[in-house]
């Protein structure tokens, strides 16, 4: 089956190929291609999507028309059917994945036109009310948490913002972990919020709300997460030893996907703790980065911050929190460097604290909306 690289990034064009795919009567797309690769994929294959993510290793993932179609099934029967607004790049899974629920549902997406502010997602959302048979049609829309809380902030002072953002029936929310602050405030404005984890192998979220979705297998071997089901790629373009492993199936014959996530299962609700190898030694104690960003983001002016790790002369290596400007209180940065060191004292131990707050005048991001950890991590140690 052929292979059609898809350049740029307009939606249109790659909803006209991705149309086509999803049908069996196109060639399969090929987006985020920077390199050349092999002109052909193997049938039944819609997407490839090259991505770097937030480590700077490129994969290209298969991900085959069976496997998007059953990402989109499995998300009405868990939140319903309606019309999508497309308000992410969509040459990344979740923004993707809105075209391809467009599609599977036979309706027209609505697009947020030119670059992502809260006041053309607002116009987009405020366009899309429509009926059927005297019935109103649900909509929907996926977002990250940092463009959640720019629509928050500017719902404070704009009550057509506010309106934007209770229209939806659900809005997913994922690509990382949800700051629960701002959680909280999306649920006070009224916004109905589900927050999704998965991947680009997972054909994007894939658990709701910590429940996984219909199909969707969920086990944790040695502390880490893994997924099973229709929903999963078929492996990566060109890299056989990265695909096996990543997918490794058991003895019933059935693929797991290994995600590299620490995880545990309570009451068959999914929790992540962050990635298993973002970790220090400092001071020759392991110190998970992901555990301590997330408590220094329940810190108020702090729910965006990201937490790295740099070397230290005294301890090895040590944790550096790295936050906007324009998110942060006004207050001292010493003041909310000792209130983010004391929370995580608090609930980890004084070894975890926090050495520094760098505030910046924005934090670097991937196209995907994703804090960009490596470019930060660069800014950071350029200081020096």
């Amino acid at each position: 089956m052929k292979l059609e690289p898809v350049d740029g990034d307009d939606p249109r064009d790659i909803l006209r190929g991705l149309r086509s795919a999803i049908h069996g009567a196109g060639p399969a797309l090929g987006l985020g291609m920077v390199s050349a690769v092999p002109g052909t994929v193997r049938a039944g294959t819609a997407v490839v999507v090259t991505t770097s993510g937030s480590t700077g290793v490129p994969k290209s993932v298969i991900l085959s028309r069976d496997a998007l179609t059953a990402s989109a099934l499995a998300t009405f029967a868990r939140i319903g059917e309606g019309a999508w607004l497309l308000a992410l790049p969509a040459s990344y899974v979740a923004g993707l994945q809105v075209l391809v629920r467009a599609i599977v549902a036979d309706r027209e997406p609505a697009i947020v036109s030119g670059s992502f502010t809260p006041q053309s997602f607002t116009a987009a959302a405020l366009t899309m009310a429509s009926s059927m048979h005297g019935v109103r049609v649900p909509t929907y829309t996926s977002l990250v948490p940092a463009q959640l809380s720019r629509l928050l902030e500017a719902a404070e002072e704009d009550r057509s913002v506010a309106a934007a953002l209770r229209s939806f029936e659900a809005i997913l929310v994922g690509g990382q972990a949800l700051p629960p602050v701002v959680l909280e405030r999306a649920q006070a404005a009224g916004a109905r919020i589900v927050r999704t984890y998965g991947s680009t192998e997972t054909s994007g979220g894939c658990v709701y709300d910590g429940r996984p979705l219909d199909g969707v297998g969920i086990r944790i071997v040695d502390g880490e997460v893994q997924l099973s089901g229709p929903t999963l790629a078929d492996g990566y373009l060109g890299q056989p030893e990265m695909t096996d492993a990543a997918f490794r199936a058991d003895r019933a014959g059935r693929r797991w996907y290994r995600t590299g996530d620490a995880g545990l299962l309570e009451d068959g609700v999914l929790r992540v703790k962050g990635r298993i190898d973002n970790v220090i030694v400092s001071g020759g104690i392991n110190i998970s980065l992901d555990r301590v960003e997330r408590i220094v983001r329940s810190v108020p002016g702090l729910s965006g911050a990201v937490v790295i790790g740099v070397p230290d002369e005294r301890w090895g290596e040590a944790s550096v929190v790295v936050a906007s400007r324009g998110e942060a209180l006004r207050r001292s940065e010493s003041v909310q460097l000792e209130e983010a060191r004391a929370a995580v004292a608090a609930e980890i131990g004084a070894h975890a604290r926090p050495a520094r707050l760098v505030l910046v005048d924005e934090l670097a991001t991937l196209p995907s909306g994703k804090p960009d950890r490596e470019a930060i991590r660069r800014a950071v140690a350029s200081l020096h």
